[in-house]
């Protein structure tokens, strides 16, 4: 189906997660940790579904169903094991998570997907990620790096405000640029800017992306003309997370169609038949 070739080492679980920590971090951005008993750990790339807020925020008879969000990373929290994640409120569903509190009960399934492969010996990771995608590949960059792979992150927002997860990139051994499209921050316009400046360096070379789909589109274009092996991991959205809905259906380029929680959501970028994806 054109996903990932890399096994999935984590079984996923049906839990309750205890809200540890919500962090305002600004503009529309929030920062979620989340203590999960029995988490198992999960593959960079990874996600879990959660539902809109606090356990019984959300009446049984309405409709509003779980989020999948990308587990950003793994942190320690007085002793027990916490997933992160980051997310911008945007909706009824995400503006009910931002109102929950320390202590307040969420349903968690997860891990979830495909994750990530590694890219060739020797090659240099060049991770391309705007928006809520910033939260996919953080994970990928740290344990990259931290294995010696040369590591290249360009982050993309619509302006200096809207940019997720800056700080922790910029701690990584990794070699960081920005790109916000009003100019607030870093390089004026496009993250593909940069990609495009990126992939012209000579070396070997593999490219990641996630973000708003005209962007990952606008990658796998800029990889494509340049022979290097591009991975994007698809944000459709869904609502159970196992294949069971079928609503997160994205079309390839051979014919069918993959879905993103089970077959992905990441996918070869030469798979994926752009055009078809709104």
């Amino acid at each position: 189906m054109g996903g990932s070739p890399l096994a999935r080492r984590f079984d996923p679980i049906r839990g309750e997660g205890r809200v540890v920590a919500i962090v305002d971090e600004g503009g529309p951005n929030r920062r979620l940790v989340l203590a999960v008993p029995d988490w198992p750990g999960f593959e960079p790339g990874q996600f879990v579904m959660l539902s809109p807020g606090e356990l019984g925020s959300v009446p049984r008879r309405d409709p509003l169903l779980p989020r999948p969000m990308a587990v950003y990373r793994e942190i320690p929290a007085n002793g027990e094991r916490c997933i992160e994640i980051l997310f911008k409120v945007h909706g009824r569903g995400t503006a009910l998570m931002a109102d929950v509190v320390p202590g307040a009960r969420m349903r968690v399934v997860g891990p979830l997907g495909t994750p990530f492969p590694d890219p060739p010996a020797g090659a240099r990771a060049v991770l391309v990620a705007g928006g809520t995608g910033i939260a996919s590949v953080y994970e990928l960059a740290a344990g990259l790096a931290s294995r010696g792979v040369a590591v290249e992150v360009l982050l993309g927002a619509r302006s200096a405000g809207d940019l997720m997860g800056e700080s922790d990139f910029q701690a990584l051994d990794a070699t960081l640029r920005v790109a916000t499209e009003d100019g607030s921050q870093g390089h004026p316009g496009l993250v593909t800017a940069l990609l495009t400046e990126s992939l012209d360096a000579p070396g070997a070379t593999c490219v990641y992306a996630c973000g708003p789909t005209p962007m990952m589109a606008a990658a796998a274009e800029i990889a494509a003309a340049r022979a290097v092996p591009c991975w994007v991991s698809l944000e459709n959205p869904m609502a159970c997370g196992f294949g069971v809905c079928l609503g997160c259906a994205a079309p390839l380029r051979e014919g069918g169609f993959a879905l993103v929680c089970r077959d992905g959501p990441v996918l070869r970028a030469e798979s994926v038949a752009w055009e078809g994806l709104a």
